[in-house]
């Protein structure tokens, strides 16, 4: 079956669940400006791969996956320049 709707649609939805969940990680962050317990060989990794996963998308042309990875990746790059700001 060949549904490109049904595609978009877990795609849609999956990509913001998973872009919401940093929101809370975000706001603490930038509250306590503390980066104390946040790697940051895991986080640079983390933002690696989600920019890969914008490349895919754009050659893959989902639209989903490519809306929210954009977002987490801006996310991911609050936290990272936060942790590298605080050297904490």
């Amino acid at each position: 079956m060949d549904a490109p709707w049904l595609q978009n649609l877990v795609g849609s939805v999956a990509g913001t669940l998973t872009t919401v969940a940093f929101v809370p990680q975000v706001v603490k962050t930038w509250r306590s400006r503390s980066t104390r317990d946040i790697s940051l060989a895991m986080w640079l990794a983390f933002s690696a791969g989600v920019a890969l996963w914008i490349v895919y998308a754009l050659i893959a042309g989902a639209w989903p996956i490519f809306v929210a990875n954009a977002v987490t990746l801006l996310l991911s790059a609050t936290v990272l320049a936060l942790k590298l700001i605080n050297r904490d």
